[in-house]
């Protein structure tokens, strides 16, 4: 090999990297970020895991509850009057539905990069909860179809910076071990905003219609919209940043946070000065093939949920009156609330995530086909529990994307948002599916296919990560001289992130792909 310069980075606990030793596959000593954490790291780890699920996760959980209460609260509207009050036909109630999710994926990898970039998760997260807050207690005012299609756009686009900005936020915090099952606990916000959000829109109907001249829809936008711009005002001041900003922890458990985040990736989780832009993480999210799996993946899972934005009106073809239809909806969320922390406590426990994503699969397809084939009361609304089981699949992708993508940091957080973008994509297209009630099977027709479509995917993200992890093993093993071929990949490992070849094999040497 060319001669090379010596960079910081090859002086490893005080002893200097030979690279001929380096490319033969025998590197002189373990970099001092590879060790396991002693004893004593572990006792601190567990007081610092504890520290965390206390504030930050009731925290996000708050805010995703009030940010699906918020975005979906226009499927109750529609029971409330609202399409009476405006004047809707179907397609322009279902333009007025998609119109929010062009802006969303519009502002998902900008943002995302924002973030990462500005690294003040607390004041970012916070002032784009204030502002979807407001646009919804502005909503409550919209006279005709051009007022409520403008408010949705302008609410995705405030929306946006949350979702995809959490669970980079998220990933900054856990290690891939612990994600899964928090990411359940992150996502039972959206579940119980499925159900309480519909239990206070029975109330408001049933207690507020017609007060100071509103009507019962208004007052559900107004209510709401002001609960989430105090909670935003709360986010900021409340929320922590990273582990080593927050004042809260000692330098003791900062040093173990960034201990234990270093050595489940495989490398400090930074982005090293001068070796990773935004840009460059960017273009590296866009280079690798699990980006696209991925996002195609939820693309499927995120179109086959999109009853989530019918389901009073599905609740209806029971044959209930409106609050009555607004109740219905309640009992299937709170089922899955507390089977998605099973589900996803079990997929981290066993340290899986194929077939946790898998199986749920075939139980909403049959539930899908029920409700397609059957109008009596009892079989239609057991089917509406199988159907909810694509919910359970979301706990377990959103851990997917940090473990399969787990570093650099910028890569890390183009690629969530790519993913998220991409994924809610589906939901610009799938309302103008629900037609020909009381059925619906064009709509969930579509549902079923998506939901192949994200089998499909599955199953070759299965594949290639466990090619992955093959190339990760013949890199660990030091008796077997690298390829060319290897070497060539860790050459440009190390030009894209800004360090040496001897550190680039050795990030490797221990990590594997969740699978």
């Amino acid at each position: 090999m060319a001669d090379r310069i010596v960079h910081d980075s090859d002086i490893l606990g005080g002893e200097k990297l030979d690279m001929a030793q380096v490319e033969n596959g025998s590197p002189s000593r373990e970099p001092l970020h590879m060790m396991a954490l002693s004893e004593h790291e572990l006792g601190v780890e567990k007081k610092l895991r504890f520290k965390i699920d206390c504030l930050i996760m009731p925290l996000v959980i708050l805010v995703y509850l009030m940010n699906y209460i918020d975005r979906n609260n226009y499927a109750a509207a529609k029971l409330q009057g609202l399409v009476e009050d405006l004047g809707l036909n179907n397609t322009q109630y279902q333009v007025g539905l998609s119109i929010l999710f062009v802006a969303y994926v519009l502002m998902q990898v900008p943002s995302n990069l924002l973030l990462n970039y500005c690294g003040k998760p607390s004041w970012y997260i916070g002032f784009f909860v204030i502002a979807w807050g407001l646009v919804s207690c502005l909503t409550s005012q919209v006279k005709s179809y051009g007022g409520i299609v403008a408010c949705r756009f302008i609410l995705g686009l405030v929306e946006a910076p949350f979702f995809a900005g959490v669970l980079f936020y998220l990933s900054k915090w856990y290690t891939k071990g612990e994600l899964s099952f928090r990411m359940a606990v992150f996502y039972s916000g959206s579940l119980l905003s499925g159900a309480f959000g519909n239990l206070i829109a029975a109330g408001i109907l049933s207690g507020l219609a017609g007060s100071l001249g509103m009507s019962a829809w208004q007052w559900l936008y107004v209510i709401e919209g002001a609960i989430t711009m105090f909670i935003g005002i709360v986010i900021c001041f409340i929320l922590p940043d990273f582990p080593d900003t927050w004042s809260r922890l000692s330098p003791e458990m900062k040093h173990v946070a960034n201990r234990r985040l270093a050595l489940d990736a495989a490398e400090a989780d930074v982005d090293l000065p001068g070796g990773m832009s935004q840009w460059t993480g960017c273009k590296l999210a866009f280079k690798d093939p699990k980006t696209y799996l991925l996002a195609i993946a939820y693309h499927g899972i995120t179109g086959a949920s999109g009853f989530q934005n019918f389901f009073p009106t599905l609740t209806a073809t029971l044959g209930f009156n409106h609050i009555d239809s607004l109740l219905l909806v309640a009992p299937p969320y709170i089922f899955m609330v507390i089977y998605s922390f099973v589900n996803s406590w079990a997929s981290d426990k066993l340290n899986h995530r194929f077939w946790f994503f898998v199986y749920p699969i075939p139980i909403t397809i049959v539930g899908f086909v029920v409700f397609m084939t059957t109008s009596s009361f009892g079989p239609r609304y057991f089917s509406m529990f199988l159907m909810i089981f694509v919910f359970a699949q979301n706990g377990i992708i959103y851990a997917w994307i940090a473990n399969a993508i787990p570093r650099p940091p910028a890569k890390r957080a183009a690629a969530l948002a790519f993913v998220n973008s991409v994924g809610n994509a589906a939901s610009i297209w799938t309302p103008f599916t629900y037609i020909d009630p009381p059925d619906y099977r064009p709509a969930l027709g579509a549902c079923i296919g998506l939901q192949v479509v994200a089998l499909i995917c599955a199953v070759i993200l299965r594949w290639y990560l466990q090619r992955q992890n093959k190339y990760l093993s013949a890199l660990q093993n030091e008796d077997v001289p690298l390829r060319e071929e290897d070497l060539a990949k860790l050459r440009k490992t190390a030009e894209m992130e800004g360090i040496d070849i001897a550190l680039a094999r050795r990030q490797a040497k221990d990590y594997r792909y969740m699978i």
